[in-house]
């Protein structure tokens, strides 16, 4: 640092009497989990944002033309199938 205070990382060896390495790498495989977990889930959650806009656009479309339709109407249902693995449930 600028003032030559030195920065203490989190990723030193913390000496603590009374816990093992083995508990301080579980603490760390934990963590490491949990922080994992969690952008799953924010993947998950911009995945679904994204389907569901998608789904908006379709459903937004108008047409007089039946092939047009029929490919929005497959095209609804790809994404909703999609939603449905993320959790996703319409509604009404």
């Amino acid at each position: 640092m600028a003032d030559g205070v030195e920065d203490k990382s989190l990723d030193a060896p913390v000496e603590s009497p009374g816990i093992s390495t083995e508990q301080r790498l579980q603490s760390r495989v934990s963590a490491a989990t949990l922080e994992g977990d969690r952008l799953a889930d924010a993947e998950r959650k911009r995945q679904r944002q994204a389907l569901e806009l998608q789904r908006e656009r379709v459903l937004s479309e108008r047409t007089s033309s039946p092939h047009r339709r029929t490919a929005l109407e497959g095209a609804l249902a790809d994404i909703e199938e999609k939603l449905g693995e993320l959790g996703w449930t319409i509604h009404l």
